[in-house]
């Protein structure tokens, strides 16, 4: 029996290798009534590759407006959705969190399917500290906004997570390089499917190891945030020596 409010799954979907989805997001999937998609096509060939058949309808960034009423309407009718992205969590960069908020204000419940985020999936194989960091989506594309939008991060501590098209990453490197300086950094590309790659070293070092490839893929920076610069200390090496009680 339907209950007078429906329910609003966010499932998480593979990124990359589609081992990677999670026995509840697919028994979520096979269950609700309807599924929203970014691109239903896309979402199809998910759905056909583990035997799953429901109505799709689209949701991206473009129709969101229109389409989140056609939801709402149908989630106040009692129908269990789940909402889906191309790849990853739903919610992050991209519409899904005005649909989200739509819902929590009609009182509709929201439950979160965990699991792939290219964003956590980077940071976690980044070496880069882990307990705070700051997350800023995909750069601005125009050089005058993106360079402003580095130099607000100047002064941060956090580790510095970023999306970039391939198209531009030379031009954000050289952004980063010149705005942040030459700290510690990892690029991952294609995470998680057949040409997965990392590289790790100073933005520099980076650079050289891309400068004569073509990238193709998504792409997610980590960059290690400011570094707290230590006064000159005298003869401090006695404080780390092996202490000798014999």
């Amino acid at each position: 029996m339907r209950s007078d409010r429906g329910i609003l799954y966010i499932v998480s979907t593979p990124i990359g290798n589609l081992e990677d989805i999670t026995l509840r997001a697919l028994r979520i999937l096979k269950e609700v009534d309807l599924i929203a998609a970014e691109d239903t096509r896309h979402t199809g060939l998910l759905l056909s590759h583990f035997g799953i058949e429901k109505p799709l309808t689209s949701y991206f960034e473009g129709n969101e407006l229109k389409k989140k009423w056609f939801i709402l309407a149908r989630l106040k009718q009692g129908d269990r959705i789940a909402l889906v992205s191309d790849a990853g969590t739903p919610g992050i960069s991209d519409p899904g969190f005005r649909l989200i908020k739509a819902a929590i204000e009609n009182q509709i419940p929201v439950v979160p399917i965990p699991g792939p985020s290219a964003l956590t999936a980077a940071l976690s194989v980044s070496g880069l500290p882990t307990d705070a960091f700051l997350f800023k989506g995909f750069l601005p594309h125009k050089s005058k906004k993106r360079r402003e939008l580095l130099k607000g991060l100047e002064e941060a501590k956090e580790t510095l997570i970023f999306y970039e098209s391939p198209h531009r990453i030379t031009e954000t490197l050289k952004d980063i390089a010149e705005i942040l300086g030459d700290r510690e950094m990892v690029l991952t590309r294609e995470l998680t499917k057949v040409y997965e790659e990392i590289f790790r070293g100073k933005v520099s070092q980076v650079q050289d190891q891309i400068s004569k490839r073509a990238l193709k893929g998504e792409i997610t920076l980590v960059v290690s945030g400011k570094t707290r610069k230590f006064r000159k200390a005298v003869k401090e090496d006695h404080l780390f020596s092996p202490r000798n009680d014999e």
